[in-house]
């Protein structure tokens, strides 16, 4: 409504079929991570952000217990709102947990130029950023701003876990 898209020109820029963007309205689906992303793009916000708009407003300390915890059982991804975003402030972080064999693929930054630093804290991580293949292991941190397709998979044959500092450029 805040752009005034009609569902098929919601359904053209991302790609995802009427069908499915009703039912997600409907909430008679949950979404996955891909196509959290790919509603992301569209709307040119980051996945927090995008689900800050529909929670109330973070506050200052967020105690474990009240940080916000999403689940996308098909790709074996578990994202958890660590420092959600807020008015006036540009970074925010991430904790995620891709279960052995995930692989979950995003065809573009919400952000053209998003930062992103991610610190694998458990495990072995494979992040493909703009062409570019990384191995990041437990104590590694890569860095990047992201401008194209994002690939992130859990090559082990254990979980990753690993903490995502985005900052919007």
């Amino acid at each position: 409504m805040e752009r005034g898209w009609s569902l098929e020109e919601l359904a053209q820029r991302t790609g995802v079929s009427r069908s499915t963007l009703s039912r997600l309205e409907r909430a008679e689906i949950s979404p996955t991570a891909a196509l959290l992303g790919r509603l992301c793009a569209a709307y040119g916000r980051t996945m927090s952000r995008l689900l800050a708009e529909v929670e109330p407003e973070p506050p200052l300390l967020v105690r474990a217990g009240e940080q916000t915890v999403w689940r996308d059982e098909a790709s074996g991804f578990v994202r958890r709102s660590v420092s959600p975003p807020h008015a006036g402030l540009r970074g925010e972080i991430i904790e995620g947990v891709l279960s052995p064999g995930a692989d979950i693929s995003y065809e573009g930054p919400p952000v053209p130029g998003l930062e992103q630093h991610i610190w694998v804290l458990h495990g072995t991580l494979e992040v493909t950023a703009d062409g570019h293949a990384h191995r990041v292991r437990a104590g590694d941190c890569l860095r990047f701003r992201l401008w194209g397709r994002s690939r992130f998979r859990c090559p082990g044959s254990e979980p990753v876990r690993y903490a995502l500092m985005v900052v919007l450029p």
